[in-house]
């Protein structure tokens, strides 16, 4: 039965069919051949669903729309710029580091593309960066969405994983800072190396002024992740506060949401969060289907075997991670993985906090790389430019981000100090 529920799902995927429906069938013709009652299928896809934590992903989805709409995306980009601006290299540089900022609110990489490709891509162009670099470059930094918390991926490796999603938040600093300066200094040494960006600070605020501008923007991910770490909401109840008080910004504030504009960001966030859901109902039914027929427990007995140490456990599992994150969506792959290789993951003595961390990093980077990242789709769009104009530009970021991932993967420190100083 998982043989052919695997055969089935890669041979969908293959067909380009989507990834929910890919899941979906597999499981279907899984049940068929276990000749399991088919109402089974909609009570653990109903299952799925039913977590209080995951209600944080349409808030999440739906507060990134308002802070593209509502101009906090524009004014954290004129602080950003007013920072490392002016250096040679500064636009990029003000590309990653606005995505650190933004992440810090939307929690997903898709979001993140959209409402700073939006401003900075353009951007880029007019100053003489080519445009398939500019779009590599923001599909590359939106990833951090993923990694920095709030972060969506992170919120469903803990409900599958069933580990604390305070201390995957708290742990999640360490690496996205860790990356996203690493990318910052790489793009100042590349753009030095290339010649470009040499009139990066034309028309740059003076610091000051960006951050009077963009206080109310800036102040919102102090709201929210001060609230979640001094205990006042859970992060599923930040989400709410996210959605408000980016409609309260957009609207009373910066004046530049309007009324009619409502329904269209709503159905927006709306059209987004079901596609994730539908994964994910989709995705627990397929991982309860390989639970039942014993698959988590071979697995993890076969690695047990093959790999003696953590060391060599890490190391094969990122491999597999990287190859399966380019062909199966982030969340699909946590919700079917995390419960397979977190007990192996324990077994060698990995903290499971730790262990999502990597996991999450590794995964994202599917988001960037062909044939299915979504980052490349978003960024491709804004700059309006076919995905084969882009892979030969994403090489030297993807090698970057593999190289942080290997640091974070064998120093857990970088992922855990912080999270043992606020936990234990």
């Amino acid at each position: 039965m998982s043989i052919t529920m695997l055969i089935t799902m890669m041979l969908c995927f293959t067909l380009t069919i989507s990834v929910a429906v890919s899941i979906g069938l597999a499981a279907m013709l899984g049940i068929q051949i276990a000749n399991i009652n088919m109402l089974i299928s909609v009570k653990e896809m109903f299952n799925s669903l039913n977590k209080f934590p995951l209600a944080a992903i349409p808030f999440f989805i739906l507060a990134g729309n308002l802070m593209e709409t509502g101009g906090i995306s524009r004014r954290l980009v004129e602080f950003a710029k007013s920072i490392v601006g002016g250096v040679q290299g500064g636009l990029p540089m003000t590309c990653v580091l606005t995505c650190m900022i933004f992440a810090a609110v939307s929690g997903s990489s898709v979001a993140t593309t959209f409402a700073i490709g939006a401003i900075l891509i353009p951007a880029l162009v007019k100053h003489g960066y080519p445009t398939n670099y500019a779009a590599a470059l923001q599909a590359t930094s939106a990833e951090l969405g993923v990694i920095i918390p709030p972060s969506i991926p992170l919120i469903l490796y803990g409900v599958a994983a069933e580990v604390s999603i305070g201390e995957l938040f708290i742990a999640g600093f360490g690496p996205g800072i860790f990356i996203g300066v690493s990318l910052m200094l790489f793009v100042h040494l590349y753009c030095r190396w290339k010649g470009w960006g040499k009139n990066d600070g034309d028309g740059r605020l003076s610091v000051g002024r960006a951050t009077i501008q963009a206080a109310w923007a800036l102040l919102m991910p102090v709201i929210i992740l001060g609230g979640i770490y001094g205990g006042v909401f859970t992060p599923t109840e930040a989400a709410a506060v996210a959605v408000f008080y980016a409609l309260f910004v957009g609207m009373l504030v910066y004046r530049e949401i309007k009324p009619r504009q409502l329904f269209p960001i709503l159905k927006k966030s709306v059209v987004s969060s079901a596609v994730i859901m539908f994964i994910i109902a989709n995705a627990g039914l397929f991982a309860f289907l390989l639970t039942r027929a014993g698959v988590p427990g071979e697995i993890g007995r076969w690695l047990s075997t093959v790999l003696e140490s953590p060391a060599m456990f890490l190391l094969g599992v990122n491999i597999a991670l990287f190859v399966i994150g380019m062909f199966i969506e982030t969340s699909a792959a946590i919700l079917v993985l995390a419960p397979i290789l977190v007990p192996v993951a324990i077994h060698f003595g990995v903290d499971p906090v730790h262990f999502g961390l990597v996991m999450v990093i590794n995964l994202a980077m599917g988001m960037i790389t062909p044939p299915f990242g979504v980052n490349l789709f978003a960024a491709c769009t804004i700059a309006r430019i076919s995905l084969d104009q882009i892979v030969g530009r994403l090489i030297p970021f993807i090698v970057v981000i593999f190289c942080c991932l290997m640091v974070v993967t064998y120093v857990p420190s970088i992922s855990l100090t912080l999270r043992d100083l606020v936990y234990k």
